[in-house]
């Protein structure tokens, strides 16, 4: 039965081959995209799902709140940890850890030092017991238990000590910045799953008091908190949670500061779960990548991928139906021979799976050229090999049966509901409800995609926008070079910015923090009081010499420049100024930022620029000097401006650059950033999005041309002899073309009418998101409606001109 049923599909996808290709591009688009998005999705949802316990594993992180919003911290205050660790009911267990960046590591079997080692830590001794590594070397127990202990994963034992057996690494020495000296006392596997716990080298707690991190690591003030700080926690069952949650809303209450109370400042400790760690926008993950899972994106993703399909879906029941007539004498015959409507309804989703599984084979390929595409916003670990894993297998085979059916059922049941009576005298009829269906199906493949197409345009609009938007300081030819921070002096930074002063293909040299734009932030309380009122808010600092405001173009709107980098003044941007509530700028010459010890006095008013990225507002600022310069330097970057007119002399500037560079820090790796390069990082899930929906776009524009296509071919090929009689009768091509084309342009305009409205709310609130952004224009409207109509009326003239043109007599003759 099974191979009867094989060998009548075939024959019919054989006779029919214009419409089985139709179907399968149609399905194949559909299904590729949705392997793609659905690998995505799997992906991302399978972090860090193989601990132990993992239901009930929490991060701890921060959320202040105050009259202006709500921040967010993935740290927390250091005497937490304690206080979690000793007074904390509802708790299996707890660990916490310190995240770390040492400039170089060195050991005496190296023969050179291994500069900014990624992904250390410091951890209390209990973090072994929390995750479950596998051991290869070393004793769990007491591997971190002592001061001066390092545990190496295997990836970075390989790299320190090649050639060096396991066993043969412990006792080696590691010494950190040239002052931590640590022995390797364990080496553990890396997870083989997919984790954010990406930590390469795990130094003992104790460790860390002798590093730069003692200050952190012993910080007993409940109102510092730093993101180096993780605190995790695992419950002993789901139902401690409202009591943790209770415990630690006590402990915030407890311990607030009572000048922020005032102001109506508060914080409180949020439980994360282990799950949303990989998608926790709001509080960022540790794994030292700049890829972030996005979950409302992933979201969005799977809506794109289903739409798809329903586009494929709705080609394949809207062809099959209107081919009804062609098999109608095939279904009276079997059903004269004695087949039932169930035998013919599985014969008829038998074709569909067939149709749906060649797709599936063909969508595979396309899958992994949709990979490549995606390859510069996607992760490393998503490769076309995850294709292979079982889960995604039978993914994919449920996604293929679930298709058929949606596709085949519905046709099914109207081919196989013909009479054999009527159908053997050539009565077959449709019904309105069929041709109805028909109709709304091709409305709604449009309204997808001019729904797609109108956001594509006005994506890609507020893009542009913020990419060439002028951000109130100078981007071109301006780059800028960190220098190591572990170097807190600034004697060698001001030898460094000597000797590149003397390159002449560099026009302008400064010594300060980062760039007017970064993705730093340093920011300190601020309170003004002019004995009426009194004003308090975060201010962020933006540190730089003399030359630092000229080389960005930042212009004074009142004032003077800083005398000099190490008395303490400010130079406020107006946004301040107008949060103050002075009138004109120069009013606030002279006014006072604090009181007593820390009272500072506003010397300039300078012009706003954004601080980050145009989606956000303009935040108050102060640029300073170098204040705490005994202490701790602030002037850690270099910044240049280049010859703008001479861009073919920039290699060599940057040649000479890196020689001063040598001379000052040989033991540094030099790497120099151009600060256009760092803007474009901030739309980068702007950028990806975009990309996305041209590729979306596309794909539902070309299913919904095929489906068109098809329907005018089937048409055209039914009303042949009409169109032979009136063109005998004196009809024109442009009225015969006009006759087949306008029933379907209605419904191409009616979907435009629908689709307009719903792509204009939801980019309106999207835009909302955004403190710079362009408007909804009605020509982005009117260009995807007009362009949709054409290239609509193009793919049916294609067809109905050239049955038009056809000799009336030779499609007459056959009566």
């Amino acid at each position: 039965m099974i191979q009867n049923y094989f060998k009548i599909a075939w024959r019919n996808i054989s006779k029919n081959k214009l419409f089985s290709l139709i179907n399968v591009i149609s399905l194949a688009i559909g299904l590729s995209a949705s392997f793609v998005i659905g690998l995505m999705v799997y992906y991302d949802f399978t972090f860090d799902t193989f601990h132990k316990d993992s239901g009930l594993i929490y991060r701890i992180t921060t959320v202040y709140s105050s009259p202006e919003g709500e921040d967010y911290n993935y740290g927390v205050s250091v005497p937490l940890i304690a206080e979690v660790k000793e007074n904390l009911s509802g708790l299996q267990q707890s660990t916490s850890f310190f995240t770390a960046e040492p400039s170089r590591v060195m050991s005496p079997s190296f023969s050179k030092a291994y500069n900014n080692p990624e992904k250390v830590i410091y951890v209390d001794p209990d973090f072994f017991n929390f995750l479950n590594y596998e051991w290869l070397a070393g004793n769990p127990g007491s591997a971190i238990a002592s001061p001066n202990q390092v545990v190496l994963t295997e990836t970075r034992a390989k790299k320190y000590f090649p050639n060096k057996k396991y066993q043969e690494i412990l006792g080696e020495t590691l010494v950190y910045d040239d002052s931590v000296s640590t022995t390797v006392s364990g080496i553990v596997a890396n997870f083989k799953e997919r984790t954010d716990f990406t930590f390469e080298e795990i130094i003992s707690l104790e460790t860390g008091k002798q590093s730069y991190l003692k200050d952190q690591i012993t910080d007993g003030n409940w109102n510092s908190t730093s993101s180096m700080t993780q605190l995790f926690v695992k419950l002993n069952n789901k139902n401690a949670l409202p009591t943790v949650e209770k415990q630690l809303s006590d402990i915030a209450k407890k311990n607030e500061s009572k000048d922020a109370v005032k102001y109506g400042e508060y914080r409180n400790f949020y439980m994360q779960p282990l799950r949303e760690l990989h998608f926790g926008e709001q509080y960022g993950i540790f794994d030292f990548t700049e890829y972030t899972a996005n979950k409302s994106v992933l979201i969005g993703l799977l809506w794109i991928a289903a739409f798809l399909l329903l586009l494929g879906c709705i080609n394949f029941i809207n062809l099959n139906t209107a081919q009804a007539t062609h098999r109608a004498k095939e279904i009276g015959i079997r059903k004269t021979l004695g087949s039932s409507k169930k035998q013919l309804v599985f014969q008829f989703l038998w074709e569909t799976f067939l149709l749906t599984l060649i797709s599936g084979l063909l969508s595979i390929v396309l899958a992994a050229g949709l990979l490549k595409v995606f390859a510069d916003f996607t992760p490393e670990g998503l490769h076309f090999g995850l294709f292979a894993d079982p889960i995604f297998i039978v993914f994919a085979i449920i996604l293929v049966v679930i298709i058929s059916l949606l596709s085949g059922f519905y046709p099914a049941l109207v081919l196989s509901s013909f009479k054999p009576i009527s159908v053997l005298k050539n009565r077959v009829f449709y019904t309105q409800s069929h041709i109805s269906l028909r109709k709304g199906l091709i409305v709604f493949q449009f309204i997808i995609a001019q729904v797609f197409i109108i956001s594509t345009i006005a994506v890609g609009r507020q893009i542009h926008f913020l990419m060439n938007k002028d951000m109130g300081f100078k981007t071109e030819a301006i780059t800028y070079i960190k220098t190591p921070w572990m170097d807190w002096s600034v004697e060698k930074r001001q030898v460094l910015k000597q000797k590149l002063s003397t390159i002449s293909q560099l026009e302008k040299v400064s010594l300060g923090g980062s760039p007017p734009a970064s993705f730093n932030t340093h920011a300190t309380g601020a309170i003004y009081m002019d004995g009426k009122k009194e004003v308090r808010t975060d201010l962020e600092l933006l540190y730089g010499d003399d030359q630092y405001l000229n080389l960005y173009g930042i212009n004074l709107l009142a004032g003077r420049q800083l005398r000099n980098d190490t008395i303490s003044e400010y130079i406020i941007n107006d946004t301040y100024r107008k949060l103050l509530g002075f009138e004109t700028p120069q009013e606030a010459i002279g006014k006072i930022i604090g009181q007593g010890k820390d009272a500072v006095p506003i010397v300039g008013v300078m012009e706003d620029f954004n601080q980050r990225s145009l989606k956000s507002k303009i935040q108050p600022m102060a640029f300073v000097g170098d204040w705490n310069r005994k202490r701790y330097s602030q002037f850690n970057t270099i910044h240049l401006q280049l010859t703008q007119a001479n861009s073919e002399n920039w290699p060599i500037a940057i040649a000479k650059a890196e020689e001063a560079w040598k001379s000052v820090y040989p033991e540094s790796d030099f790497k120099i950033e151009f600060l256009d390069k760092t803007i474009e990082k901030f739309y980068k899930q702007e950028r990806s999005m975009t990309k996305l929906l041209n590729w979306a776009t596309i794909f539902s524009v070309l299913i919904s041309c095929l489906g068109l296509l098809g329907l005018v071919i089937y048409t055209t090929e039914r009303r042949i002899k009409e169109i032979g009689i009136r063109k005998i009768l004196g009809a024109s091509l442009v009225q015969l073309n006009l006759l087949l084309c306008k029933d379907f342009l209605v419904l191409v305009l009616l979907a435009f009418v629908i689709a307009a409205p719903i792509a204009w709310y939801g980019l309106h609130n999207w835009l909302q998101d955004y403190a710079n952004k362009t408007n909804l224009s009605w020509w982005i409207f009117a260009a995807s409606g007009i362009g949709v109509i054409v290239l609509a009326l193009v793919i049916m003239s294609v067809k109905t001109l050239s049955t038009a043109s056809k000799n009336p007599v030779k499609s007459l003759r056959t009566e």
